[in-house]
């Protein structure tokens, strides 16, 4: 069966105070747990332009200071990044978070990280954005060995770990599962090489794939092809097991949905291999976005559940 994720509110500053509070916290985690949620989703803009604000950007928390809030108040939902820009940060200090979340969560955390999209930002932050996809790869190579548990040694761009350690690990092991997102061909085969999943999305009703960077993913035929290819590059490399797929979204950006609509998309998805899918929650007020997050429990996840 297919599991559905689900983006967090807190990001919705136009509404006040109605989601910017930890009472908010505390209902939203309240709301999405009874509604059978698999996860929950938070982005990552840390310090976006004005410019790409004003033209349909958001801003975003922090997201793991964000999903440590939630896991406080929740006891079962997975505590997701979807995604995280791993070469904002340099990665051990990304580690440190992720061991802490997911020790004091009890092994809830999932990783979704790409390499990011907004040039702006990455000026903003010191990171050079022509570099990004070599220090995702780099990065994410250092953030496994930090997340062992174990002593590590890895020399990068700028800094070294001589016998480091950051502990205690995680919970899970050998780390939480580090998720890949990007539809590109070379996101695909970071993936395959170095993920334990991979995170793509639609790029369709606005979506603009000159300013996120990544290749057209529109329909379920796009994303049959894309399956095959990493299929393919599996066998090139070697791996046995595919990665996870978990698309970003069920929904196409700007389309319109019923719940029999969802139910059936639902069961494509997963006879094409896909494991979760994110359905995004509308509300002007808290009480209204709650108030709809359980109404799709019970209208399409429960009826999944029992299918």
């Amino acid at each position: 069966m297919l599991q559905f994720n689900i983006p967090l509110p807190f990001d919705h500053l136009a509404a006040g105070e109605e989601f910017l509070t930890m009472e908010a916290v505390r209902d939203v985690g309240a709301a999405i747990e009874r509604a059978g949620f698999s996860a929950c989703l938070v982005t990552d803009h840390p310090c976006p332009t004005g410019r790409w604000l004003d033209a349909g950007g958001h801003h975003a928390q922090d997201p793991f200071v964000m999903l440590s809030l939630v896991a406080a108040v929740t006891t079962r939902i997975r505590l997701q990044t979807g995604i995280l820009v791993l070469p904002y940060r340099n990665p051990f200090i990304v580690a440190r978070s992720i061991a802490s979340l997911d020790r004091f969560s009890n092994g809830r955390v999932t990783i979704g990280m790409g390499a990011g999209y907004l040039k702006g930002e990455y000026r903003a932050l010191g990171v050079d954005f022509e570099q990004r996809n070599v220090l995702m790869d780099e990065y994410l190579k250092a953030l496994k060995l930090a997340l062992s548990g174990e002593e590590f040694a890895f020399e990068g761009t700028g800094y070294q770990a001589f016998g480091n350690r950051i502990q205690p690990g995680p919970v899970q092991r050998p780390h939480p599962p580090l998720y890949v997102g990007g539809n590109a061909r070379r996101a695909i085969r970071r993936a395959v090489e170095l993920g334990d999943g991979w995170y793509p999305f639609f790029t369709v009703g606005g979506v603009s794939t000159t300013t996120t960077r990544t290749a057209d993913i529109t329909n379920e035929q796009d994303l049959a092809e894309a399956l095959v290819y990493m299929c393919a590059h599996c066998e090139a490399v070697g791996r046995e097991n595919p990665p996870v797929v978990a698309i970003g979204s069920i929904v196409k950006p700007g389309e319109s949905w019923t719940p029999q609509m969802i139910v059936d998309r639902a069961g494509q998805f997963a006879e094409m291999g896909v494991v979760a899918a994110g359905m995004n929650i509308e509300g002007r007020t808290r009480a209204e976005w709650c108030d709809n997050a359980e109404r799709f429990g019970q209208d399409v996840i429960a009826k999944l559940g029992t299918a």
